[in-house]
C-alpha cells in the first residue's frame, strides 16, 4: 500500500467530496481551488473533508486516479488481446486518442504544467498515475505480442512512447491550444490511422 492510500481514509461521503472536487479543480486549477469550495461543492463540512484528505494534493491526484482507472476499464472491456497485434493498436489508439482530448484530460494537463514549479511533487505525481502507467500498459502489451510473433520489437518502452506519440499527431496540441476544441471523425481516423500505419511499418513482424 502506498503512503498515498495510508494518507487517504474512505467513508459514506467519500465519493460525494470525490465529485465536489472534481468540479472546482475544473473550474479553479490546483491552486485556486480552495477546501472552502470544495466541502461546499460537495456538500460536506471542512471537517468531514479533512478527515477524508488531509492534503489537497492527495484529493487532487484521487479525482485524476479514479478518472485513469475509469477510461483504462473502458479500454480493456473493449480490447480481445488475444487478437492481431494491429487489432488491439487500433482499438487501443481510438481509446487514448478520446482520452487526450477529453475536457477532463486537457484541463489536469494544464493544471499540472502550470503547477509544477511550485508543486513539482504534485506533476510527478501526476506522471507517475497518468503517461507512466499507460506507457507501462502499452509495452507489456506489446512485448506480449512480440513473443507470440506479431511484432519485432527490442525495446518496448520506447516503442509505447513512440506509439502515443504518433497518437498525439496534431490533434492534441490543437487542443491544448484551443486551435481546435472539436475534431471530425475523418481528422481523428487520419490520426489514428497514420499512427497505426507507421508504428506497423517499424514493429510489424
Amino acid at each position: 500500500m502506498t503512503a498515498v492510500a495510508q494518507a487517504i481514509k474512505k467513508g459514506r461521503k467519500f465519493d460525494q467530496v470525490l465529485e465536489g472536487a472534481r468540479s472546482v479543480f475544473l473550474r479553479d486549477g490546483f491552486e485556486g481551488a480552495s477546501v472552502d469550495d470544495i466541502a461546499r461543492a460537495a456538500g460536506v463540512s471542512k471537517a468531514t473533508l479533512y478527515n477524508y484528505f488531509p492534503d489537497k494534493r492527495l484529493l487532487f491526484l484521487e479525482v485524476f486516479q479514479r478518472e485513469c482507472q475509469r477510461q483504462t476499464g473502458a479500454a480493456l472491456a473493449e480490447i480481445d488481446m488475444s487478437a492481431p497485434a494491429a487489432e488491439v493498436l487500433h482499438t487501443a489508439a481510438r481509446h487514448l486518442v478520446a482520452s487526450l482530448l477529453s475536457d477532463f484530460n486537457q484541463a489536469m494537463f494544464r493544471i499540472c504544467v502550470a503547477e509544477a514549479d511550485r508543486f513539482p511533487e504534485l506533476a510527478a505525481a501526476f506522471y507517475e498515475t497518468g503517461p507512466r502507467a499507460l506507457r507501462k500498459q502499452i509495452a507489456d502489451f506489446l512485448r506480449l505480442a512480440s513473443d507470440r510473433g506479431d511484432l519485432c520489437i527490442d525495446d518496448a518502452r520506447l516503442a509505447a512512447d513512440q506509439f502515443v506519440e504518433l497518437c498525439k499527431a496534431d490533434l492534441h496540441v490543437r487542443r491544448l491550444l484551443c486551435v481546435g476544441v472539436t475534431f471530425t471523425e475523418a481528422e481523428i481516423t487520419r490520426v489514428i490511422d497514420g499512427a497505426l500505419a507507421t508504428f506497423m511499418a517499424r514493429y510489424g513482424a
